[in-house]
């Protein structure tokens, strides 16, 4: 089928075509779309009968007849290239699709968190025989609540739950650090001085034995020092003087190690610097005529004979019912 065209004259130089509703073959619309000229058209005969008539027909959209597909050899085949970039883009589309859209959860009344917290506190029994208690679990209840309702009266209680919980669970690392947090952003808190005295706590149980290094028990004893001079009078102050008195006992235990390790090794000047410094810090603990004697006999053997019998006179009369006195009196009599 062809198109064919019909000429109406409108005026002088201009002439409008009507469409046809006919399909164009391959070879007229390549026809009219060649050169004119008679050196062109030569030329063209050959390119009409290579691209035109020796290949099968394309359907393409006709110009001259809208809403028409016509067959076209000129016009490139893009359907690799679609195929191609479909191929490239699928993956991207499933992982888009694979993502989860974050969700919000309703966070719980820090009421309710706290009631939670404290019914998990509560434990378990298991078998009958013992309580089991998921400190974990109510930690994270705690925890909400400071997160969610930081300026609300449940997140004191929360911090405070937190702390006990981690010395509960014997992870005094992480409760230090809470009860900590807690005297330092409320200060006139009535629990401050309970915090204080849990801080010694935590830094006596990590004490080691007596002859190794003694810095948790320095750092409990200054907690327990800033205690009773900012709260003297809390409850809290009477049980941190007592656990003020075994904190000092075992400084003295452990430089009293140090200095018998001296003395034994013959080093007699190091180990009387140790026995005075031991007299001197840590006295009226139950060490006194020990370091005494001890010292004695470092000064003896330092051939400061007359000092040492003093000192053995003086843990005789102070002294008298202790093991330390029977071997000054020893001491006494050989020297006389």
């Amino acid at each position: 089928m062809t198109v064919t065209h019909s000429a109406v004259r409108v005026r002088p130089g201009i002439r409008v075509l009507r469409r046809s509703t006919h399909a164009v073959t391959t070879n007229d619309l390549c026809r009219q779309t060649l050169p004119r000229t008679d050196a062109d058209r030569a030329g063209s005969e050959s390119l009409r009968g290579r691209d035109c008539a020796d290949k099968p027909d394309r359907l393409v959209p006709n110009r001259l007849v809208p809403n028409r597909l016509v067959p076209n050899r000129l016009a490139p085949n893009r359907a690799p290239l679609v195929l191609a970039l479909c191929l490239l883009l699928s993956p991207v589309s499933q992982l888009s699709c694979s993502e989860k859209v974050p969700t919000f959860e309703e966070v719980k009344p820090a009421d309710e968190l706290y009631a939670e917290g404290l019914k998990t506190l509560d434990g378990r029994k298991i078998f009958g025989l013992f309580t089991y208690v998921n400190y974990d679990q109510a930690i994270e209840a705690f925890q909400s609540i400071i997160d969610n309702y930081p300026y609300s009266d449940y997140e004191q209680r929360a911090l405070l739950k937190i702390a006990d919980s981690y010395f509960n669970d014997k992870r005094f690392e992480e409760a230090l650090a809470y009860y900590q947090d807690f005297a330092d952003l409320h200060p006139g808190h009535e629990k401050v001085p309970y915090t204080m005295l849990r801080v010694a706590q935590c830094h006596l149980n990590q004490i080691e034995s007596i002859d190794r290094d003694q810095t948790a028990t320095n750092q409990a004893t200054e907690a327990l020092a800033s205690l009773m001079q900012q709260h003297p009078y809390a409850p809290e102050t009477r049980k941190g003087e007592e656990l003020m008195i075994e904190l000092r006992t075992r400084l003295a235990l452990n430089m009293l190690h140090i200095a018998d390790f001296y003395r034994v090794r013959t080093h007699w000047q190091s180990a009387a610097v140790r026995y005075r410094r031991v007299l001197d810090e840590f006295p009226g603990l139950g060490l006194d005529a020990r370091s005494l004697f001890r010292l004695g006999l470092c000064l003896e053997n330092m051939r400061r004979q007359d000092e040492a019998l003093r000192l053995y006179h003086v843990v005789v009369e102070n002294y008298g019912e202790s093991p330390a006195a029977a071997r000054a009196r020893a001491r006494i009599a050989h020297a006389d």
